[in-house]
């Protein structure tokens, strides 16, 4: 398990874990916090609690990097029912319309497939967690408010249909695969195809696959650490395990989880240094002026000593992994 400089803190990392249904992002970092022995947990983005899948967390210092994997692309794998709208555009809510879908063709599918996929402007589902005048959206709907979302652009880089087939009278169901830019609802691309083809549609199932470069292959099944944290316990006998008796995660440490997700500036021991005092360092000439948002900067030894700003010819830092000492 890798460890901060503090003896006294938690463990330092990304900890990406397969989170399973019913379950908030909230109650996973509650968890997380438990089995890492720190209250220094957060994520990167949340997921439905009907949804399953990639959770990134970050745990110390890792928590410093969320802020910059928040705007992430990510996959998917759904599916669809069209033919019946709900509340939350989703199974969870209450059913509002249900339509005959005899008139619902591959054909006709993928023509309104093709006009939700690309750059696109989406209306976010009101049941969401986006602050409508200090509120949560989703706060207001459950309290009888009729709400209205602006659209925002969004991109939507893949919308796949693997499987379709008629379910009932009301129901043709559709299982896909999309990739989407962050702030992409699925559930509200569940909804507007429905709409397109005149039938109303919701999500009935969804599993994120990836987060940016994190995808299922280093996700940790959440139940197993679970039960080593808790088989730990019973061997000792206690209600609650001292951090020198926690079970090992398995965490991303900062250089591995930086890599995994950003453009990689080589550092020279000069530069390194300079990072760590708050100074300024030429952009790498890969980077500089090309758009990237975040470059991580790596010292000869590979540490990861900061998150860089490279889109001008003098590299700002965003954050600093790896203080000079004073």
């Amino acid at each position: 398990m890798a460890r901060s400089r503090g003896a006294d803190d938690g463990p330092d990392g990304l900890l990406v874990v397969d989170k399973p249904a019913g379950w908030t992002s909230h109650d996973v970092v509650g968890r997380v916090r438990r089995l890492a022995g720190t209250r220094k947990v957060g994520h990167a983005g949340t997921l439905d609690p009907m949804a399953t899948g990639v959770l990134v967390l970050g745990l110390g210092r890792g928590t410093r990097l969320l802020t910059h994997l928040v705007g992430c692309d990510k996959a998917y794998d759904a599916t669809i029912r069209l033919g019946q709208a709900t509340v939350t555009d989703d199974a969870e809510g209450e059913l509002t319309a249900a339509t005959p879908v005899e008139g619902v063709t591959p054909e006709r599918v993928a023509a309104a497939v093709a006009g939700l996929t690309g750059a696109i402007e989406q209306v976010p589902s009101a049941v969401s967690a986006i602050k409508v005048d200090g509120r949560r959206s989703y706060a207001r709907v459950r309290s009888g408010e009729d709400v209205e979302l602006p659209a925002r652009p969004v991109t939507v880089s893949r919308f796949d249909i693997h499987d379709q087939r008629v379910a009932g009278e009301t129901a043709y169901d559709l299982d896909v695969t999309v990739e989407v830019s962050s702030g992409t609802y699925v559930r509200a691309l569940a909804r507007d195809l429905g709409s397109a083809l005149g039938v109303g549609g919701h999500l009935t199932a969804l599993r994120r696959t990836r987060v940016g470069g994190y995808a299922l292959d280093v996700a940790a099944d959440l139940m197993d650490l679970t039960a080593a944290y808790d088989a730990a316990r019973t061997r000792l006998g206690v209600d609650r395990l001292d951090r020198a008796d926690l079970p090992s995660l398995p965490l991303l440490d900062l250089a591995t989880a930086a890599r995994a997700q950003f453009p990689a500036h080589e550092l020279s021991a000069e530069e390194a240094t300079a990072l760590g005092y708050g100074q300024r360092i030429a952009s790498a000439a890969s980077t500089s002026g090309s758009g990237q948002g975040v470059v991580a900067g790596f010292a000869p030894d590979g540490r990861l000593v900061a998150l860089l700003d490279e889109t001008r010819p003098q590299a700002r830092s965003l954050v600093v992994l790896a203080p000079a000492a004073t």
